[in-house]
């Protein structure tokens, strides 16, 4: 099998970062979108995201069925959907234009584009991250994939963050903002969509080119490495949400110190870009399962010290926040490796290679996690009683703040290390998987 190119790698993470510039886009400013510029209430903006979250979640696992069940000949299981990304992107143009009609014809037209959205979104995303499995089977080029994977991803978040967020205040015409934005990212994703598909080359061959259910059923119940990891990451992805999601009321209602909010933002992107460059090293000498117990503890730590930094030393808390980036960023850089890693240790136990509907279950997981993560921060603030446009929030809202963004995620995160301790395939026995696949294919 070849190593895999440079070309191969950039392209990858070409891929993902297309997958940004609709993923992103919505997390970050389609909310602000419903309720500033559409004129959705807050309450029925945050409803629709949350459900849209758990039917994102069925859309992966049916995605996963769908292209376990697809293969060209010619450009292999995954590749072919890649060629569609432009339809998501399309429409996550008719997303940000919502018309101006009644108010409940406002709300539907908000379901139904979004609704689309997460279902191309779903038959674009999980063939692109069943790709990993089948470009290569080496743990340390697995690494390098999920590192390139990051910065993909990365790039199109940061520079939302740094270079558009501004530009929504100071009377600006956010409509028009969004307009052009999608409208650019959907050309330009579409083509870096098609550079994915076209320079990463599926090298690992399916045991069966079109996979039953009941064979699908029958590997994910044999599966026990990867029922860990998805149990593993739905805590995990719900404490990480939460950080995120309280962090704004964090730093502005508990440490008074917003200013510090781009100093996050910087740090988070230096942070995931030095990780995903170093991350094969660490994953060559310890191991994937370790270094994401490690990366655990660090978001278990920070969150200990963001619950208990008090109000005058706003650098304890500001430590907390970064350790819970240090954690966020090097779990999910191995999580998508140890998700392929579950491939091959399915094929071996019952002789099929089911990668579509692995895949699905891992995103699904962490979709749900997303919506939970969420839904907790709001849950939260509503047992604190917090008041929205206050000058000091009451000590309750305050406590239910510190408990949102420390205390919860910490808890959660350190379960999910927990829970990993049974995961036993080790990078040792999955090499040992790989050698006995290739005795019995050759």
């Amino acid at each position: 099998m070849k190593k895999l190119s440079r070309l191969s790698v950039f392209g990858y993470g070409a891929g993902d970062a297309a997958n940004s510039m609709i993923i992103s886009t919505g997390n970050m400013f389609l909310l602000v979108y419903y309720t500033d510029v559409a004129g959705i209430g807050a309450a029925a903006a945050g409803t629709l995201l949350l459900v849209a979250r758990i039917f994102n979640a069925f859309a992966d696992i049916a995605a996963g069925r769908i292209v376990d069940r697809v293969h060209s000949k010619r450009w292999g299981k995954f590749r072919p959907f890649l060629m569609f990304g432009f339809i998501p992107l399309l429409l996550s143009v008719a997303v940000f234009h919502v018309p101006d009609v009644d108010p409940s014809m406002k709300l539907l037209y908000a379901y139904c584009t979004y609704g689309l959205v997460c279902v191309a979104y779903s038959m674009v995303n999980v063939p692109y991250g069943c790709l990993v499995g089948a470009m290569t089977q080496d743990a340390k080029d697995r690494a390098r994939l999920a590192g390139a994977r990051t910065i993909g991803g990365l790039s199109v978040g940061a520079s939302l963050g740094f270079f558009i967020a501004p530009l929504l205040g100071a009377g600006n015409d956010m409509q028009q903002i969004f307009t052009w934005l999608t409208l650019a990212f959907a050309i330009v994703g579409s083509l870096l969509y098609f550079l994915t598909g076209a320079v990463c080359v599926e090298q690992v061959p399916s045991s069966v080119p079109k996979i039953t259910l009941s064979q699908s059923m029958a590997a994910l119940k044999a599966n026990s490495p990867l029922v860990i990891l998805c149990l593993s990451s739905i805590l995990f992805v719900t404490g990480t949400t939460a950080t995120g999601a309280s962090q704004f009321f964090y730093l502005r209602d508990v440490l008074s110190r917003v200013d510090l909010f781009p100093a996050m933002a910087a740090a988070q992107v230096a942070i995931t870009l030095t990780l995903a460059v170093l991350m094969p090293r660490p994953v060559a000498r310890w191991g994937k399962r370790a270094v994401y117990s490690v990366g655990g503890g660090f978001g278990a730590l920070g969150g200990i010290l963001v619950f208990l930094a008090p109000a005058d030393a706003p650098l304890i808390g500001l430590a907390g926040l970064v350790l819970g980036l240090l954690a966020s960023a090097s779990v999910s850089i191995v999580t998508w490796a140890l998700i392929a890693d579950t491939v091959e240790y399915g094929e071996w136990k019952t002789g099929v290679r089911v990668q579509g509907i692995n895949y699905a279950l891992l995103a699904a997981t962490r979709k749900l996690g997303m919506g939970f993560g969420g839904a907790l921060v709001a849950f939260s603030l509503a047992w604190g009683g917090y008041a929205s446009g206050v000058a000091e929030q009451s000590d309750a809202a305050v406590l239910a703040i510190r408990a949102a963004a420390g205390l919860l995620p910490g808890t959660l995160v350190l379960a999910a290390v927990g829970i990993m301790c049974w995961y036993r395939l080790t990078d040792k026995r999955h090499a040992e998987l790989v050698v006995s696949l290739s005795r019995k294919t050759s």
